[in-house]
């Protein structure tokens, strides 16, 4: 059997009961560790907490060496584990699919990740549209796939959840280039330059799909003792110190409700004006009254 299993956000209890019976019975267990980490423990915490010792799996060996995690796990019990939720941020259905391939018994233990706790910051789930990705941008690659998104969302009233980029075991190019493991130190993604990389692109963009003053919510060590949130515009959270990682950014839609502001509120130390940048926001991006065309008043005679 090969058990995908949610570890959570941040504690190493954060495992589901059934999550850590799986992993006592299996004679290998692997942790997932590009794409996010547990805030709150070690790898040799995890080690003593769950009695087994735990496989570093990161994005080469996920990506191209998915024989050696399956190995045999058609005889033997193999754990995949992911912080958050197996399917939430990043999907693993490819491991999944190539385990079926090889008629590999697949079972699921699913806990909380990012993608339903952002709900603490007051914002309802029901309210949020497509997630998008913040990369780390470099001299010569500046990806903007996100904005179409993020302006789709934003037409339809809905809130837009911005997962921030880190860096985990990354090789430089020209380490890379001359075949060298050498590994940068880790690099995680603070809210100030989500916001700067978001105001540039808007600026050469300039389809305002937000703008300098649009509200956002800063969503700082999601799960943690240390958790705190923060609102303002785009451009005063492009200077705000956030502190340690990991963090989210959530852009606001138009449909803000009352009760979301309400509790938003509570994260700023200027309560009016956050609330009046909302009201201006919701007026700004509101759609045109409709107006019939001359053939449907045509129609209707």
């Amino acid at each position: 059997m090969l058990y995908l299993i949610g570890l959570g956000l941040s504690y190493k209890s954060d495992i589901t009961v059934r999550g850590l019976e799986a992993i006592k019975k299996c004679s290998r267990v692997y942790l997932e560790h590009y794409t996010s980490i547990l805030m709150a423990a070690t790898q040799e915490e995890l080690e003593e907490y769950y009695g087994k010792a735990v496989i570093l799996a990161d994005r080469e060996l996920v990506e191209t060496g998915s024989a050696d995690i399956l190995r045999n796990a058609d005889k033997e019990d193999v754990a995949f584990l992911v912080v958050g939720d197996p399917f939430g941020a990043t999907t693993h259905t490819d491991l999944v699919l190539r385990a079926k391939r090889e008629k590999i018994p697949v079972e699921v233990v699913h806990n909380a990740s990012v993608m339903n706790a952002v709900g603490s910051c007051g914002l309802q789930l029901y309210t949020f549209g497509q997630t998008v990705s913040m990369v780390f941008f470099t001299e010569n690659w500046r990806p903007d796939s996100w904005y179409d998104k993020i302006w789709e969302n934003r037409k339809i009233g809905l809130h837009t959840l911005v997962l921030l980029d880190i860096k985990v075991k990354e090789q430089s190019i020209e380490n890379m280039a001359r075949g060298r493991l050498i590994y940068e130190p880790p690099r995680y993604m603070s809210i100030s330059q989500c916001c700067e990389q978001l105001l540039e692109i808007e600026e050469t963009k300039g389809s305002k799909a937000y703008t300098p003053d649009t509200p956002v919510v800063a969503i700082s060590r999601l799960g943690s003792a240390t958790q705190s949130f923060k609102v303002g515009t785009i451009k005063e959270l492009s200077e705000y110190d956030a502190g340690e990682p990991l963090h989210s950014l959530i852009i606001l839609g138009r449909q803000c409700h009352e009760l979301e502001l309400e509790y938003l509120l509570e994260f700023t130390d200027n309560k009016e004006k956050f609330k009046q940048d909302v009201i201006a926001d919701q007026e700004y991006f509101k759609p045109p009254a409709w107006v019939p065309s001359a053939e449907e008043d045509n129609d209707d005679e």
